[in-house]
């Protein structure tokens, strides 16, 4: 098949070119490297069946293809906190264009929403058809509400247009190609722990998170893209259920990196979520998709794909 990857040479964007391009697809990598990185995916530039095209998806496009991934649209605080209102803008204006060119070429489209439309959550695990507790108005909530509303558009697009159009909710991911200054919890664990420097807690280190390694998360969202079911048009979760608190994924990441870490507690955040943990027996259901590489493992990976940035930063940090 012919495959759009919006937002394709950022972390998770990556590995799903990689993945689709193994599989024997041809694949249209669209990025307007914001915080994608060239870097990611000039390994496959020499792919006579890869296309790199540098586009900002709140302006239109017009390509032809079989399915659309919608992965555009920065996904960590400090990025989508950077330019809020250009955020709403990714998320909305570039769902009503992606939404368009599905339309238009009868392609099917998966928007990769995620478990922060679930806001801080008041139920435990979070299932698909919890409607959240998200704050309107608040620091987050250019990325929240984004995605909320391309939620939306996608179920709206099907319903009076008849797109065929897959969502999927993903919970916190980690792995390699993800930025080292990104502000997630993995990343900066890792990178301040290789660095030999306290690991930053925010509250107290009891609120709690589920991390999925990038490749269950990848199988897990082409496993939805090309699913056929009655009801398959509904938001699904893809996670990993296995729930740390910050205070424990700091000890994980002192095991991997072989170091005594030092942890400085700061305030929470304004609307940081207490509790997140999917529950994902929708995807097992639907899509026969179970994670299966355990914490350790992951971060092991992770831990050596940081360890030869820092050692090597001219080598491996170029962006585009």
């Amino acid at each position: 098949m012919r495959i759009l990857v919006t937002g394709g040479a950022g972390f998770i964007g990556s590995h799903l070119c990689e993945r689709l391009l193994s599989e024997g697809n041809e694949v249209i990598c669209l990025d307007n490297f914001f915080t994608g990185r060239k870097q990611n995916i000039i390994h496959l530039l020499d792919d006579k069946k890869f296309e790199l095209v540098r586009h900002d998806v709140t302006e239109p496009i017009l390509l032809e293809v079989d399915q659309i991934y919608n992965l555009a649209c920065p996904a960590s605080p400090v990025h989508y906190q950077y330019n809020p209102v250009k955020t709403v803008k990714t998320s909305v204006m570039g769902m009503i264009n992606m939404l368009g060119m599905a339309k238009r070429v009868h392609a099917r489209i998966l928007q990769a929403s995620t478990s922060e439309v679930y806001g801080d959550p008041l139920i435990h695990p979070q299932t698909e058809d919890y409607f959240g507790n998200v704050n309107p108005i608040g620091l987050r909530s250019c990325y929240d509400e984004g995605k909320r509303v391309a939620e939306t558009l996608m179920m709206d697009y099907n319903r009076q247009n008849g797109v065929d159009t897959r969502i999927v909710r993903i919970f916190n991911t980690y792995g390699e190609r993800m930025l080292e200054n990104d502000g997630r919890v993995v990343s900066n664990f890792v990178v301040q722990a290789l660095r030999g420097q306290e690991l930053t807690v925010y509250g107290d280190g009891s609120q709690t998170r589920s991390f999925c390694y990038v490749s269950d998360l990848v199988d897990g969202i082409i496993r939805l893209m090309n699913a056929e079911a009655a009801d398959i048009h509904m938001p699904v979760n893809i996670g990993n259920p296995g729930e740390f608190t910050m205070n424990e994924l700091a000890e994980e990441v002192g095991k991997c990196v072989g170091r005594e870490i030092k942890i400085r507690y700061l305030p929470l955040p304004q609307d940081d979520p207490k509790q997140r943990k999917p529950n994902i027996e929708r995807a097992k259901s639907l899509l026969d998709w179970n994670p299966k590489v355990p914490l350790a493992e992951g971060l092991e990976k992770t831990v050596n794909y940081f360890r030869a940035l820092i050692d090597s930063p001219k080598a491996t940090n170029t962006k585009a």
